[in-house]
């Protein structure tokens, strides 16, 4: 082999080793997760979304299948909630609690709505209320779970599976924190269930004597801006936590699996809500009395300006697009008083409505008169009106032709005699 030769075979090795490494580094390496950015909880599994749109802000392990505890609850809310009504009246269930566990408080046989043991359920994480609602829903707890893994798959929960209505640690009950998000997702968009998570206390009115609870989600004492949602606590499963929160148009969920002291389950969850907010920039699409429509007013002319009743401040991240739609209609008609609503502004975000604001009147128009309706009328029908004109004239002026040649006929025949 010439020197050249071989010296251009040695030169084309080094370049190879020296290029290997490099496009080694440059694939994927499994079992190793991209750097995450924001907080960086010490629990086995977490993740914080956003609520309009799904999409993931950060997470750790999320698919990970994990005992949930009491966040098992919430499919217990999504299940009862859809085969209940909510004023119906049940009677409470015997149950045999195991120490330590939470109850509301319920006694065998009282009667109490079903409303009423969704705020046990969510508030004071009852077991109780829990085998109360699926003995209502289902005859029994064993069919009860059937309809909770029903539900389950057809809400896409991959990483799911229930075993009892309860959280107790049980083989086949766990889920992921991706799988809890979701669930949270579907259920913050029921307002009934939404206003139950962002419950402090609540008065149970269907039980005699009423009675008051509160919450044992030290989140919602944390912000103003929290929303819910649900605590879970096992041996098994360590502290758990699905949080939730609102702020300037932007909704939050997120949710810690397994903490090692009740304090980090809140801390953590606040920590991971406060850092998804900062990645919103704030816009204001809408500002209060600004004009968004100008329809014309009928018969006494001009515009009537449709202003906004107030400002709406929304919530976006880099690549999202806010839409407003204007509903308001094209011509109106008195008598309209002034602030009257006529219409709304909508905003969207990432295509998901994120607000309305009502479009009001900003000034009155009188009733119209009866000349203005004449008036408004000849204008609209200007044109049929003068071809009207114009056909009458014409048949006026042939009839006084003909009347003009009968005269001069006679006066002919006259002359004739």
């Amino acid at each position: 082999m010439s020197g050249c030769r071989r010296g251009a075979l040695l030169l084309i090795a080094a370049l190879f080793c020296l290029l290997l490494p490099a496009a080694a580094a440059a694939q994927p390496q499994e079992g190793k997760a991209p750097p995450q950015q924001g907080p960086q909880p010490a629990a086995r599994s977490w993740g914080v979304i956003d609520a309009r749109t799904g999409d993931v802000l950060t997470s750790h392990a999320g698919n990970r299948e994990l005992p949930i505890a009491s966040t098992t609850k919430l499919m217990t809310a999504y299940v009862a909630m859809r085969e209940l009504p909510l004023d119906k009246i049940v009677r409470a269930q015997p149950y045999e609690a195991e120490y330590g566990e939470s109850l509301m408080g319920l006694k065998p046989g009282e009667r109490i709505s079903v409303r009423d043991l969704i705020y046990g359920l969510i508030l004071r994480s009852g077991n109780d209320a829990a085998h109360t609602l699926a003995v209502a829903a289902a005859g029994s707890e064993a069919r009860f779970v059937g309809e909770m893994n029903r539900y389950a798959a057809a809400l896409g929960l991959a990483h799911t599976h229930y075993a009892n209505p309860v959280g107790l640690d049980e083989k086949g009950n766990y889920s992921s924190a991706f799988d809890l998000m979701t669930l949270t997702r579907r259920l913050l968009e029921e307002p009934a269930f939404a206003k139950v998570a962002d419950s402090r206390t609540a008065k149970l009115r269907s039980l005699h004597p009423p009675r008051r609870i509160a919450t044992i989600n030290e989140l919602l004492l944390m912000a103003p801006w929290v929303t819910g949602v649900k605590t879970g606590h096992t041996f098994g499963a360590q502290y758990v936590l699905v949080g939730s929160g609102s702020r300037d148009g932007v909704d939050l969920i997120s949710a810690v699996v397994g903490t090692w002291t009740d304090e980090e389950r809140f801390s953590d969850s606040l920590e991971l809500l406060e850092w998804g907010f900062s990645q919103y920039q704030r816009r204001l699409p809408v500002r209060r009395g600004q004009d968004f429509a100008d329809p014309e007013v009928r018969y006494a002319g001009g515009e009537l300006p449709l202003r906004a009743s107030r400002s709406l401040q929304v919530g976006i991240r880099r690549g999202q697009l806010i839409d407003v739609r204007v509903r308001a209609p094209e011509q109106v008609e008195g008598p309209i008083r002034r602030g009257a609503r006529l219409g709304a502004v909508n905003v969207f975000v990432a295509g998901r409505e994120v607000g309305s604001v009502p479009l009001r009147a900003g000034r009155a128009v009188a009733e119209a008169s009866t000349f203005d309706r004449a008036r408004s009328f000849v204008a609209d029908n200007s044109i049929p009106i003068a071809i009207v004109v114009f056909v009458i004239l014409m048949v006026a002026l042939v009839l006084r032709l003909r009347a003009r040649g009968k005269r001069l006929q006679e006066q002919n025949r006259v002359k004739a005699k």
